[in-house]
């Protein structure tokens, strides 16, 4: 006997509900999936060293922002992640450093974040423009980024729009890289820095995620191996750990064979020439007044030896 119609209408509409209920479930787990992840709240029981002193490799892309080097952390301890250069994901953001702050009993990492003003990074001397309140290295004037002279390394006969403008640092320069804690910065947020911390940010772009990354698989970054002073300091584009935009920091060893790596703007060809040319000078001359090398026993003593004693008249 054949079912009624309404049966088969009213399967219908369940099966249909059923399709629908299982197509935004997925729809919602896909949600779920694709929302931005928060970082992993890093909790350490051990300070960060001192920020390495390095210089400022120059700026290879007009409109690319400065973005300080940092001590990031990992299972086999502190890593160093070098200063570079980046682009900005949009016109108007500006950069703030994260910073390593005392909470409790341990050292808490705070990230970094992109947005319209600069906010509280600790009070950290990052050098650059970053003098441990706001940033000083450049504005946006209009739709383009202008550089200031005064504390960021530019080649003006590439990058025209740039302005000088001397930075008056009230902050007593440190090498401090945590705030807080026994020997830690003891700067509070402004309150500007407090609105700025409430706007809407930006997360880190790929291309610095990626430059963390393969700071972190080298092992040469490592605190323990290069003592708080990385061979790879700062670097002109992210994640570019080799080339001549690579800068050392003061105090790095050496590569094996005695030379220093080839480390910023001071090291182009001419310039690496004249430092070699002026290490070999002062050994030349001195060789020059070096005596020869004299073989075998003197065949003439000297005259004096050989004259007798006259006898003194008395």
């Amino acid at each position: 006997m054949p079912r009624p119609t309404w049966t088969r209408l009213a399967s219908i509409k369940v099966i249909a509900v059923a399709a629908t209920t299982v197509l935004l479930s997925a729809c919602a787990a896909q949600v779920r999936v694709a929302a931005p992840v928060p970082a992993a709240v890093v909790d350490v029981d051990v300070a960060p060293p001192p920020l390495p002193v390095y210089v400022q490799p120059p700026c290879p892309v007009a409109g690319w922002m400065w973005t300080p080097g940092y001590w990031g952390w990992a299972s086999a301890g502190y890593f160093w992640v070098p200063g570079t250069w980046v682009a900005p994901p949009r016109i108007g953001v500006l950069w703030t450093p994260g910073y390593w702050g005392f909470v409790g009993r341990s050292y808490v990492w705070h990230a970094g974040y992109w947005g319209p003003h600069v906010g509280f990074y600790g009070g950290v001397h990052y050098g650059f423009g970053y003098t441990g309140v706001g940033f000083a290295g450049g504005r946006w004037v209009g739709g383009a980024f202008a550089y200031n002279r005064s504390v960021t390394n530019v080649n003006v006969t590439v990058i025209h729009n740039t302005y000088n403008e001397t930075v008056v640092n009230n902050v007593n320069v440190t090498r401090v890289s945590y705030n807080g804690g026994a020997g830690g910065l003891r700067a509070m947020p402004t309150a500007q820095e407090r609105v700025a911390e409430r706007e809407q940010h930006i997360q880190p772009t790929p291309m610095q995620r990626q430059h963390v990354q393969q700071a972190q698989r080298n092992p040469a970054l490592m605190a323990s191996a290069n003592h708080g002073h990385p061979g790879i300091a700062a670097t002109s584009r992210p994640g570019e750990f080799k080339g001549p935009g690579v800068v050392r920091a003061r105090g790095a060893a050496r590569r094996p064979n005695g030379r220093p790596a080839m480390a910023g703007r001071n090291m182009n060809p001419r310039n690496a020439a004249h430092a070699r040319n002026a290490a070999r000078r002062p050994a030349a001359k001195s060789a020059a007044r070096r005596p020869a090398a004299r073989s075998g026993a003197r065949k003439h003593p000297p005259a004096r030896r050989n004259q007798k004693r006259k006898p003194q008249k008395r």
